[in-house]
Order: structure tokens, then C-alpha cells, then sequence
């Protein structure tokens, strides 16, 4: 506070604050044993605005908050290892089955990009149907993995094939007239497994037939069981997986290009029925261990807390103290002093610790499988740990330069931030109204937004323009060239510039072309 204004004293008479117990007086009334007071208060500000070193220096107290947090540090991180393989091991699984589904349902399907998997006659639609449906029923002599039918009270789950269409629709591009009635009416057959066809056409088997002119879109829904054993090597229980397969005939656009894409919902739940040798002594020592994580973070959660607490405390104190011995009003900015942001960060930290805990604890005991909701909270909560690491580089002069670099570069950073972030999005509603027609990237918001940040990597850059180049139709196009007359005439001269016939003496001065 070298920059506060000289202390003045306000006058002979007393006052009692407010909001203290102490009574204001004259500074030349004042008693020595007032001036031991002040200096009093004023060495207790100093203790408090100290770091554990000074502190243990000045008083010898041990920095026990310090050494939590360092401790905090090794606990998390290899919380988050741990969990962070098991994770890993559920995510493989999930997308390896994707991708096994979209090769048993999807009618010669190749390792290519979704978008661009579609069917464009008549045949061609049924033929997938009805492929998806006898991989369905033959799904057991198929696969190589574990998959069974989901059964539901003793009974199989069915197949379930729906259509969307317009309730009515008579449509005559012919003639440039149709009517529509834009109502949605939806129809669905189940086909249970098991159970083989005896024909190849649907509508003899399943009696369906599809209205192509009114059609919106075709929905095959399927759900089938599997159970994750990788997690069996590395000592852990094994979940079992519900997956819900959605195979989607979109016909919306009426071009002749329906598109097909299979989407996976996965669902995970407590297997029912399991015997694993050797896997509960391992996990009675994960439990134990995020025990004992939990029990760290609350320790550090109720020590920071009673430090913001007493700080809170201090604050009020001395805003107390000046109105009571200097009659000044202490500004926010000053207050606000007293409120250690790093405590706030590590309060946060605790908080998210505590709660991503109790559910790797849910998840290990398979009573929960919320996997998503655990991996934001441990994956959050120690991103704030080792951001939290830099208070403590800060008490080091040499390693001070960040935190103070980064103090003063944060207003300028945010200013620039939201300069640049108008700029951004300027580009981004050009580039899908200029470039939208002319370039896939640019086809739809989200697309733009995802093409320009990866341009500004420079990620993206070849492939994206080279396309572009290929389909510049805003300059000229492919199957007819847009020229004007006067260069559609000078261009049937086939003459080159080194032929000769260009020198002449003299340009002629006018030309008269006679019409008859």
C-alpha cells in the first residue's frame, strides 16, 4: 500500500463505528498504547499477506497446506492414470463395436467416410433393408464377438423397421404441380430373431412396401448385448453393454440420393451373474485408494476454506479499523485483496475431486457407469491441481515471471480474445453463404466453424484450396465456359505471337465491312 494517501486525523471527537467495537479517535489524542495498536495490526496484515515460507520463517509454523497440495498432486495424477486406462479400454471397445455393426449391417460396406454411403434406386434400398434384417436373424452363425440378443423378460428383443412418410402426397414434376400434406404418419413391424424368412421379398415376408414419392426416411432399430473382457487382464470387473443400433434411411431431400448412417447408443450395466478369480483384492485396493483420495481433498477443502473464512474476517477488520482510527473507506479493489483466488481454485479442484471420486468408486463397484460425467470431473479437477502448482512457483523471484507476465498480459489477452472472436465469426457466416455452394467444409455452420480454426493451424490448408480449386464455379465452370463475345471472337485466331503476320507498317485507320 506504498500508494495510499497520508492518514489525516479527522478531528477531536470520538465516534464508535458501526460495524466494530472500537472508538474512533484524534490521532494527536492518541495513546502510546494506541500506536502499539496500530503497529500491531499492521504486523498482522503483513503475517497474513505472507507465504508459508516467510511464515514458517517468521513464526515457525509448518506450511501443512503446502504440503498437502504437493501430495494432492501425486494422489490425483495417478488417480486420473488409473482411471484413465480403464476409460480407454471402454472407449476402444465402443468404437471397434461401431464399427464391426456397420460391417455386419451395412450391404458392402468399406472403411470409408458415413456421408458418402448412400443408394440411389429403387432395388437398392430393399436389397439393404432386407440385408440388414437377415444379418439380424443369422446374427449368431455371424459374428466372432460375444453378441447375443437382448431379452427382456424371457423374450427376444425384435427388429423394429419403421417408415416416415406424408400422410398424402401426389407429386408430378412433369407437369410442375403436386400436393402435400406436410403431416407425418409413421408405420412399424417388428421381425424377431430367430426366426428365418422364407421368401426374399419383403412384401411377401413382412408385408412392406415403400411410397418412394412420400417417403421421409426409413428407421431400423436393433439392440444387441456384449461384454467388455479386456478389463479382465488388467484385474478389473467387466461391464456389460447394451447397444442400441439405429440404422436411418434419410430420404428428406427427395433427390434421389438416400443416404444411409448407423448411429450406436451404448448402454453399460452391472452384469447380473460374474465370477472372476484374482479381480476382488485388486479392487478392494483401488476403493481403498480413492478413499483415501477423497479423504486428502476434503482435508484441503476444509483448510482452504477456513483460510478464504479468516480472510473474509480480516477484510472486515480492517475496514473497520480505518474507519475507526483514520475515518477513510476502504475501496473494493483493496478489499478484494484479502480474497486468495488460489484458495477459491483449489476449493473448486476439491469440490470436482470429492465428486469425480464417489463415482469411479460407483463405477468400480459397477453401481453406476456414468464413465462421461467421472471423466470431466477427475479430468477438470486436476487440470486445477497442477494449475494450482504455479502459486507456489510464484514465492521463487526467478519463476515469478510467468505468474507476473500472465498478470499483466490477461486484460490485453481478453480484448484481443474478443476482437479476434468477432472477426471469426464474420468469417465464418461468409464462409458458409460465399464458399457453402462450392465446397463440402463450408456446407453447413458447424462445418465452417471447424474448416476456419483448422485453417488458422494451418492443419488443413492444401486439401481444403485444392478442392476449392477444382470447383471454382463463381470464376467459370466445367461443362460451359462463361465468356463474353468480344473474347469468344478474338479467340478464333489461331495466329501465334511469333508467326510474323502481327508486324505491319501501318495500322489501317478504319475497317468498312459491306453487308448484302
Amino acid at each position: 500500500m506504498d500508494d495510499v494517501e497520508p492518514l489525516v486525523p479527522q478531528g477531536p471527537a470520538e465516534e464508535r463505528s458501526p460495524n466494530s467495537h472500537c472508538t474512533r479517535c484524534p490521532i494527536s489524542s492518541q495513546s502510546p498504547g494506541d500506536s502499539k495498536v496500530v503497529e500491531d495490526f499492521r504486523r498482522r496484515l503483513k503475517y497474513f499477506f505472507m507465504n508459508p515460507c516467510e511464515k514458517y520463517r517468521a513464526r515457525g509454523r509448518k506450511p501443512w497446506k503446502l504440503m498437502l497440495q504437493i501430495l494432492k498432486i501425486a494422489i490425483i495424477t495417478f488417480q486420473l492414470v488409473s482411471f484413465g486406462l480403464s476409460n480407454e479400454m471402454m472407449v476402444t471397445f465402443k468404437e471397434e463395436n461401431l464399427m464391426v455393426f456397420k460391417h455386419l449391417f451395412l450391404k458392402e460396406y468399406k472403411d470409408q467416410r458415413v456421408d458418402r454411403y448412400a443408394v440411389y434406386t429403387k432395388t437398392d434400398v430393399y436389397g439393404h433393408i432386407y440385408y440388414v434384417i437377415d444379418r439380424f436373424i443369422n446374427l449368431q452363425n455371424l459374428t466372432v464377438g460375444n453378441h447375443a440378443y437382448e431379452k427382456i423378460e424371457g423374450e427376444y428383443t425384435p427388429l423394429t423397421l419403421c417408415q416416415e412418410f406424408f400422410r398424402k402426397g401426389s407429386i408430378s414434376p412433369g407437369n410442375d404441380t403436386f400436393d402435400i400434406d406436410p403431416h407425418v404418419d409413421k408405420e412399424c413391424i417388428s421381425v424377431y430373431p430367430l426366426e428365418p424368412l422364407e421368401n426374399k421379398t419383403l412384401s411377401r415376408d413382412i408385408n412392406f412396401s415403400l411410397d418412394f414419392k412420400r417417403l421421409l426416411s426409413v428407421n431400423i432399430y436393433l439392440t444387441l448385448k456384449a461384454i467388455n473382457l479386456q478389463t479382465v487382464r488388467h484385474h478389473e470387473l467387466p461391464d456389460c453393454y447394451a447397444f442400441s443400433i439405429i440404422i436411418m434411411f434419410d430420404n428428406r431431400a427427395h433427390s434421389g440420393r438416400i443416404k444411409i448412417n448407423l448411429e450406436n447408443n451404448v448402454g453399460i450395466n452391472e452384469c447380473k451373474d460374474w465370477n472372476v478369480a484374482s479381480t476382488s483384492g485388486k479392487n478392494n485396493h483401488l476403493l481403498l485408494f480413492d478413499s483415501f483420495v477423497i479423504l486428502a481433498c476434503f482435508t484441503s477443502l476444509i483448510l482452504c476454506t477456513r483460510s478464504v473464512y479468516k480472510g473474509s474476517q480480516l477484510q472486515f477488520h480492517y475496514t473497520a479499523f480505518f474507519h475507526t482510527y483514520f475515518g477513510k473507506t476502504v475501496p473494493w479493489s483493496e478489499r478484494m485483496e484479502f480474497v486468495n483466488g488460489w484458495y477459491i481454485l483449489i476449493i473448486v479442484s476439491d469440490t470436482l475431486t470429492i465428486a469425480g471420486s464417489a463415482l469411479k468408486i460407483g463405477i468400480q463397484t459397477k453401481d453406476l457407469t456414468n464413465y462421461d460425467v467421472c471423466s470431466i470431473l477427475l479430468g477438470t479437477s486436476t487440470m486445477l491441481v497442477w494449475v494450482g502448482v504455479i502459486r507456489y512457483l510464484g514465492f521463487f523471484k526467478k519463476y515469478n515471471i510467468l505468474i507476473l507476465a500472465l498478470r499483466a498480459a490477461i486484460p490485453n489477452v481478453i480484448r484481443f480474445s474478443c476482437c479476434a472472436g468477432l472477426i471469426y465469426l464474420g468469417y465464418c457466416f461468409c464462409g458458409w453463404i460465399v464458399l457453402g455452394p462450392y465446397h463440402e467444409k463450408f456446407r453447413t455452420l458447424d462445418k465452417v466453424t471447424e474448416c476456419l480454426f483448422s485453417l488458422i493451424n494451418g492443419d488443413d490448408l492444401y486439401s481444403t484450396f485444392q478442392k476449392m480449386r477444382e470447383k471454382r464455379y463463381m470464376q467459370h465452370q466445367k461443362d460451359r465456359v462463361l465468356v463474353s463475345q468480344l473474347k469468344a471472337f478474338v479467340a478464333e485466331c489461331r495466329d501465334q505471337p511469333d508467326s510474323g503476320k502481327y508486324k505491319m507498317d501501318k495500322e489501317p485507320t478504319c475497317c468498312c465491312y459491306c453487308f448484302g
